[in-house]
């Protein structure tokens, strides 16, 4: 039986799509975290974003302060999806 590595991903709850990942990279793909601190520090990096878009007058400040992302351990399956742990009713998504 293979076992697989702890992986994570930044998700955020929608109303119509349910739970899905919050960063992607350049080619649509979710990003995949080695360690829940990195996926942390990219929810970080994005409040940096959003807030200096506040200062510079590019944003509403309720809108910069919100935040609605969040980490969670996912398992990444052998066709690439992800599917967070402990959601029965998550839909994998394509990494």
């Amino acid at each position: 039986m293979a076992t697989t590595k702890p992986a994570f991903c930044v998700l955020i709850n929608t109303f119509f799509e349910g739970t899905v990942p919050a960063v992607r990279d350049g080619d649509d793909r979710p990003c995949v975290f080695e360690t829940r601190v990195e996926a942390e520090r990219e929810i970080a990096d994005n409040i940096i974003t959003r807030l200096q878009e506040f200062l510079d007058g590019e944003r509403d400040f309720e809108d910069a302060m919100t935040i609605e992302e969040y980490v969670a351990e996912v398992e990444v399956l052998p066709d690439g999806s992800i599917v967070p742990l402990g959601s029965s009713h998550a839909r994998p998504h394509t990494v």
